[in-house]
C-alpha cells in the first residue's frame, strides 16, 4: 500500500464517524397534529396521550424502515398542535395544511402524506347538478367547522357560496336531512364512516368529482434539532414512494373501519340503555 492509499484511509477514517453522525442525529422524532381528523388522525380512546389513525400508521411505517423512532402525542387541539411544533418543543406536525403563513416556520416535506378528498353530498332525491364548484353558486351548503380546505377554495368559497359550518359533520348531515341546506361538502372516508354509524348510507349520495384535495403534509419545525437534510430527504424519498405501493389506501380502509367501530359503540351503549 503506497502512501496515497494510506493517506486517503487515514481521511475516511477522520470522517467516518462525521458522516456517521450526520446521518443517524436524529434517533427520535416527537410528533403532533389535530386531535379530531378521523380516519387520518384522532386522540386515541384506549391511550389519550397518544393520537392514532392512518397518517400515524403511515409514519411508523416510514420511520421503522429509516431506523427512526416516533412517538405520536396529543399536543392539544389543532391549534396548539401547531403551536407545539412552530415553537420546537415537538419536532414535527403530522397533518399539516400547505399555508403561506406555514412556511415561516415549518419546512414541508414534499410530496404530501396523503389527500383529503372533499366531496359534494347531497340527498338522493336531489335535483341539484353537480360537475364543477360554479354549480353550488346559489345553493346553501354545510360543512364541518374542523373541515381544512385550501386556501385557494377558502377564497373561492368566501366569495362564491354559501355555506353554514357546524359544529360537526353529524350536525351538518342533519341539515340536509333536514332540507335546511341542499349539499353537504365531507371528506370522503369521513363522510362514508359518519353515514353508516347514523344508518344513512342508503340516504345520501356523494358526486364523484372532488370539489377540493387538501394535502395533508409532514411539516418540520425551523427549531427542531432533527431538522436536517438527510431526514428530509429520506422522508421526501419514502413520500414519493407511498402511493403506488399501496399501503395509504390500505391504511385508510382500515382506519375507516377502526373509527366506525369506535363511534358505534356508544351508539350500542345508549340503546342498551334504552331498549
Amino acid at each position: 500500500m503506497d502512501v496515497r492509499q494510506i493517506s486517503r484511509l487515514l481521511l475516511g477514517l477522520v470522517f467516518m464517524p462525521l458522516l456517521s453522525h450526520a446521518a443517524g442525529k436524529c434517533e427520535r422524532l416527537v410528533v403532533t397534529g389535530s386531535p379530531d381528523a378521523p380516519p387520518y388522525l384522532w386522540r386515541d380512546p384506549a391511550d389519550p396521550a397518544h393520537l392514532i389513525g392512518a397518517s400515524a400508521d403511515l409514519l411508523q411505517q416510514v420511520a421503522q424502515e429509516l431506523g427512526i423512532k416516533v412517538d405520536i402525542l396529543y399536543g392539544g387541539k389543532r391549534s396548539q398542535a401547531l403551536a407545539e411544533v412552530q415553537t420546537g418543543r415537538m419536532d414535527v406536525l403530522l397533518d399539516a395544511p400547505l399555508t403561506v403563513a406555514g412556511l415561516s416556520t415549518l419546512d414541508y416535506i414534499h410530496p404530501p402524506l396523503v389527500r383529503n378528498d372533499y366531496l359534494v353530498w347531497t340527498r338522493k332525491d336531489s335535483s341539484l347538478t353537480y360537475e364543477t364548484p360554479a354549480d353550488l353558486h346559489g345553493h346553501l351548503g354545510a360543512l364541518s367547522e374542523k373541515a381544512r380546505m385550501t386556501e385557494a377554495f377558502d377564497d373561492f368559497a368566501q366569495h362564491q357560496l354559501t355555506l353554514e359550518r357546524q359544529p360537526g359533520l353529524p350536525q351538518a348531515v342533519q341539515k340536509l336531512l333536514l332540507g335546511q341546506v341542499e349539499y353537504v361538502l365531507a371528506g370522503r372516508y369521513a363522510g362514508i364512516a359518519t353515514l353508516q354509524a347514523l344508518g344513512l348510507s342508503e340516504d345520501l349520495v356523494a358526486h364523484p368529482q372532488p370539489i377540493d384535495q387538501p394535502g395533508l403534509f409532514l411539516a418540520i419545525s425551523h427549531d427542531s434539532a432533527c431538522n436536517e437534510p438527510w431526514l428530509r430527504g429520506q422522508l421526501a424519498k419514502k413520500m414519493t414512494e407511498l402511493p403506488a405501493s399501496g399501503v395509504t389506501e390500505a391504511a385508510l380502509q382500515r382506519n375507516l373501519e377502526r373509527w366506525k367501530s369506535q363511534l358505534q359503540q356508544p351508539l350500542a351503549s345508549q340503546n342498551s340503555r334504552n331498549p
